[in-house]
């Protein structure tokens, strides 16, 4: 398994032929509206990523290419706060993730090769559709920054959906106001507007006594968890609902985390067992699951 960062590899790297060949005509933000990291890597990257993957067969199910994906990007580092900054804008980062930017961009490059395209335009339409409230960029108040909010919202559009109470015995419930953000306005420097503030106050209301399926840490290896399931781990922690996220990828049977690990410093399949892995997780409360929809 390739533990070299991908940025690093692909620096420098001109586009194939065959790349060019499968870029498409823009849809949802233009280009010039996304804050890249470096454009020319972040863009031949992201395009590489879809051809190579594309490559390895049309009826490949979309489980085994969330995996393979994943896979692909071991060894990027990880940074916290990748796609801040002001004003809003839909921000692409194939250098540096975090747990959550990870997620994302697995799915948003699923999610293009589901409809067959293999184009860095058609991954940017599919990544704002991901993050943002009804899939568009407008102010960092629309950006889904629970995943409570992000799981409602995508699911009402049809993209994904939450099968945590599918997965056998020992699911649960767990009822929490979520406002860890406006309750931390200073972490934010984003609200410092008042007028985002607001907004983000606004949908944060939805969220107060929210109450959301999970299965407990002691139940997590029982549970009939599938490669490329998006896991999302609860937390005890006042105001929020989830604290870390990644994708299984099944050994032996066993599901283990592919996730951006700020302890390991970068993309990692991790060697401990989710179950495992939550368990020696004091914050931890248990898991979420979702799939992309086929």
């Amino acid at each position: 398994m390739p533990m070299m960062c991908i940025s690093n590899m692909m620096r420098g790297l001109a586009l194939s032929a065959a790349m060019i060949a499968g870029i498409g005509s823009a849809m949802g933000v233009a280009p010039g509206e996304v804050r890249f990291r470096h454009e020319e890597t972040d863009t031949t990257i992201i395009t590489k990523l879809l051809v190579d993957t594309y490559a390895e067969g049309r009826s490949v199910p979309t489980a085994k290419r969330i995996v393979s994906i994943a896979e692909k990007l071991v060894g990027t580092p990880y940074a916290a706060g990748t796609i801040e900054g002001t004003p809003e804008q839909l921000t692409v980062d194939m250098d540096e993730m975090d747990c959550t930017t990870f997620v994302e961009n697995v799915l948003a490059m699923a999610m293009t090769l589901d409809e067959r395209r293999t184009s860095w335009h058609d991954f940017i339409y599919n990544l704002e559709r991901l993050r943002y409230r009804n899939g568009r960029v407008d102010g960092y108040g629309s950006r889904l920054h629970y995943i409570s909010d992000w799981a409602i919202d995508n699911n009402h559009r049809g993209i994904i959906q939450e099968v945590t109470d599918r997965l056998g015995q020992g699911v649960g419930y767990q009822v929490k106001t979520l406002d860890f953000i406006s309750s931390n306005r200073d972490k934010y420097p984003a609200l410092e507007d008042d007028s985002e503030f607001e907004k983000l106050k606004n949908a944060e209301i939805g969220y107060r006594s929210h109450r959301y399926p999970y299965i407990k840490t002691m139940n997590i290896k029982n549970a009939e968890l599938r490669d490329g399931d998006i896991v999302a781990i609860t937390t005890k922690t006042p105001g929020l609902d989830v604290q870390h996220m990644g994708v299984v990828k099944l050994h032996d049977g066993v599901a283990h985390l592919v996730h951006a690990s700020s302890k390991a410093g970068k993309v990692v399949v991790d060697d401990l067992p989710l179950a495992e892995y939550v368990r020696r997780n004091r914050t931890a409360t248990g898991i979420r699951v979702f799939r992309l929809k086929d």
